[in-house]
């Protein structure tokens, strides 16, 4: 038992959101008749809400320097019909389409991040009137209308890794992914133990590191091995997505940048005090919100194979409530990437098997609601009884040692949360 609890990071009655995930997962499978892990399926999930979770890793961002977006909805949408409209009629091919949006989200995040960071108007008021304008922007650009996107254009949202190399009955690529990841992952354990080994810090037994790791690697081999079983490969819009989550992982808790970023969030006065610019901060957040929520709106156009007038209705809420079921603080200083990419994942099954169930969109919306809700107060209650977060202990395993030293701290929390002192000293 004291062998299980190490693993599952000090008290196993504390899944959080994956043991939720898994639970969702495990409940639908069986009230679907095995509906929901079909690789067909799976290929859906990922595509049906690769551009909600490209959201969630901005809105994360954005939330943890204590502000709130609600116009990544309507940006998403207006940049979807402005590219569009530039490959139909001004015969752009579809990477300077792609080009072109991301530009476009840049210069519209730019504008709110000045409005927010520089003249000081609250993020909630400026991204409210953005809602408003770039939703009225979308229509007036489109007069309403469907702009169909060329067939090149359609792969960031509808591709699928191609079928190469001998038949094997899977898709060789998706599977050669899984390895990879695989690889990545174990090397990064062992060069993290390897690290704390050299300066002398405790670590967790080998059992519990090798342990975790297999888990890790069972499942994701298993998802990989159950999609490259289908009639198609690992999406490309997935992709886009692994790509996101490692750099923004990276960005936010290896970065100078990303501590600050909690700095600004926890306490922007102390943060200021200890040299950081709050100001560059919170331009840098809104800014980089909306660039995704254009990559955003263009993998759903591209999926979608045409761009609407009711492109990104909701995309914004969706996006906050994965990000607080994920773990984010409502005040700001706590989250993280991966908490956020699992809180969207847990929204994602939920719709879809409802949708197998055929549950209506009435009943959907309420039981979207109470979840969110009780995901939040589940958060509250574990922070209060001073629980460890299992995924933190999941990504970053060889840190582990720390909930020995300070067994009344979030080892998670204890690793992106910033210092005075840490500031100071890289500045």
């Amino acid at each position: 038992m004291d062998f299980i609890k190490k693993l599952f990071g000090g008290d196993i009655r504390q899944l959080g959101m994956i043991g939720a995930l898994v639970f969702l997962i495990l409940f639908f499978q069986w009230s679907t008749d095995g509906l929901t892990l079909t690789p067909d399926n799976l290929n859906n999930i990922i595509r049906g809400n690769a551009h909600i979770l490209v959201l969630a890793i901005g809105m994360v961002l954005v939330i943890i320097a204590g502000h709130i977006d609600l116009s990544v909805g309507s940006v998403a949408a207006s940049v979807g019909i402005l590219v569009a409209l530039a490959m139909r009629d001004w015969g752009l091919n579809w990477f300077l389409g792609i080009l072109l949006g991301l530009a476009f989200g840049a210069l519209i995040g730019a504008w709110q991040g000045w409005w927010t960071a520089y003249v000081g108007i609250p993020a909630f008021i400026v991204t409210l009137a953005g809602m408003l304008f770039f939703r009225g922007l979308n229509q007036f650009i489109g007069k309403s209308n469907t702009i169909p996107v060329p067939e090149e254009f359609q792969t960031i949202g509808g591709g699928s890794l191609p079928e190469v190399g001998p038949d094997t009955g899977y898709n060789n690529l998706t599977v050669l992914l899984g390895l990879i990841g695989c690889a990545v992952i174990v090397l990064g354990a062992l060069r993290g133990r390897a690290r704390l080994v050299k300066i002398g810090a405790d670590v967790e037994s080998p059992a519990v590191m090798w342990t975790r790791l297999a888990l890790i690697c069972l499942v994701i081999m298993g998802a990989m091995l159950l999609i490259a079983s289908g009639t198609k490969g690992f999406p490309v819009s997935g992709l886009i997505l692994v790509a996101l989550v490692l750099f923004y992982g990276f960005l936010t808790s290896k970065t100078v940048l990303g501590r600050h970023i909690y700095a600004v969030g926890g306490n922007r006065h102390a943060a200021e005090l200890s040299g950081v610019q709050s100001k560059k901060i919170n331009f840098f957040v809104m800014a980089n919100m909306s660039v995704l929520a254009a990559l955003a709106g263009m993998m759903f156009v591209a999926r979608s194979r045409a761009s609407g007038p009711f492109d990104g209705v909701g995309w914004e809420l969706d996006a906050i409530a994965a990000v607080f079921i994920g773990g984010a603080a409502v005040t700001g200083g706590v989250g993280t990437v991966v908490g956020s990419i699992v809180g969207g994942l847990v929204m994602a099954v939920l719709n879809n098997g409802l949708q197998l169930e055929s549950i209506g969109a009435d009943r959907t919306q309420m039981i979207k609601g109470m979840v969110l809700l009780i995901a939040v107060a589940f958060d509250l209650y574990s922070k209060k009884q001073g629980k460890p977060s299992l995924i933190g202990r999941l990504m970053d395993g060889a840190k582990g040692s720390r909930a020995a030293t300070q067994p009344d701290q979030n080892p998670a929390e204890a690793e992106v949360t910033p210092t005075t002192d840490t500031i100071r000293t890289e500045n």
